[in-house]
């Protein structure tokens, strides 16, 4: 009886450190209500494509958004893109600690409730200005 209690803990806790796993690899995801698109071929480094334009604006919308140490996040703009709006309506903390980018001079606005946390590694390479708010609504 207790050999089968035995192997029944090491295969749920072999479970929760799959899912952990699978939760940290995920640090941009898109949230489904806008056509995000975000593709990372390692989990440190992140290309998001899509969103919804309009006009000289761009939105995304993420359900989690941090950039480990090491890691970058390339918001693929076009170009004659003036205005990045990004919120994260995840309910997590967004951590950045490394690269954020766009293309051309495009200004970046990333907003989460949930606060936004920049390590010393934080760094930005954008063509415009760039505002972090905690803000819950535009």
């Amino acid at each position: 009886m207790h050999h089968h209690s035995y192997w029944y803990a090491v295969s749920l806790f072999s479970c929760c450190l799959i899912s952990i796993s699978s939760v940290e690899a995920q640090q941009v995801a898109g949230d489904g209500t806008l056509s995000t698109t975000v593709t990372s071929s390692n989990g440190l480094s992140f290309i998001i494509n899509n969103g919804q334009r309009a006009g000289d604006n761009l939105f995304h919308s993420f359900s989690q958004f941090s950039i480990p140490t090491g890691g970058s996040a390339l918001f693929n703009n076009a170009v004659d893109v003036k205005n990045i709006i990004s919120r994260v309506t995840g309910g997590s903390v967004s951590q950045i600690d490394g690269l954020i980018q766009t293309n051309g001079t495009a200004n970046l606005f990333l907003i989460n409730p949930s606060g936004i946390i920049f390590g010393p590694n934080a760094q930005l390479n954008i063509g415009g200005s760039f505002v972090a708010s905690t803000a819950s609504a535009v």
